[in-house]
């Protein structure tokens, strides 16, 4: 699959996959399924290591990948509830953040 029809497959414009891909920003856990579908695969391969890279993994991200697969598992409107959930805190943290860039280029 190209870029091009990945970006019409998810519904994303040019620039911002852009971003994503350079990881000059992080895409919404819904971008991320999105994605995953468009891709045929599941959104838990994203986080899954490879034999190369199992001695990597701290109990943490054995820990998220166990949920992702939970979240994969879920229906459509458990799974949007979730989503929206998780989109919702890294938005308030990304906010929170820009917040004190600016109160600190301030001082």
């Amino acid at each position: 699959m190209s870029q091009k029809e990945l970006i019409t497959a998810v519904g994303l414009g040019a620039p911002m996959y852009s971003r994503i891909e350079t990881g000059k920003a992080e895409p919404s856990l819904t971008t991320l399924e999105k994605i995953a579908k468009a891709l045929g695969v599941k959104l838990v391969d994203f986080f899954e290591a490879d034999d190369n890279n199992l001695d990597d993994i701290n109990s943490y991200d054995a820990s998220l990948m166990e949920k992702v697969k939970t979240i994969e598992e879920l229906n459509a409107d458990e799974k949007k509830m979730v989503f929206a959930f998780v989109d919702a805190l890294v938005g308030k943290k990304k906010l929170k953040d820009a917040l004190s860039n600016v109160l600190h280029d301030v001082k």
